[in-house]
C-alpha cells in the first residue's frame, strides 16, 4: 500500500513536471514567432537574419521544455526505484 501511494505521487510530479515545464516554452515560442513574422513582413529584405535569429531563439526555448522532460523522466525511473 505504501509503496504504491509513492509510485502515484511519484508519477504524479512527473506529470506536472512535463505539463508546467512545457507551458512556458509554448507561450515564448509563441510570441517568439509572431514577433518574428511581424517583421519579416516590414522588412522583407532582413528576412534570412530574422529567420537565423529565431531558429536559435526557439532551439533556446525548447531546452527549457526539454530538461522538464528529463526532470520528468527522473522522477519516473530513479526516485523511489
Amino acid at each position: 500500500m505504501e509503496q504504491a501511494l509513492v509510485d502515484a505521487i511519484r508519477f504524479l510530479g512527473a506529470g506536472l513536471a512535463i505539463g508546467l515545464g512545457a507551458i512556458g516554452p509554448g507561450i515564448g515560442i509563441g510570441i517568439l514567432m509572431q514577433g518574428a513574422l511581424q517583421a519579416m513582413g516590414r522588412n522583407p529584405d532582413a528576412s534570412s537574419n530574422i529567420q537565423t535569429n529565431m531558429i536559435l531563439g526557439v532551439a533556446f526555448a525548447e531546452a527549457i521544455a526539454i530538461y522538464a522532460l528529463v526532470v520528468a523522466l527522473i522522477l519516473m525511473f530513479v526516485v523511489g526505484a
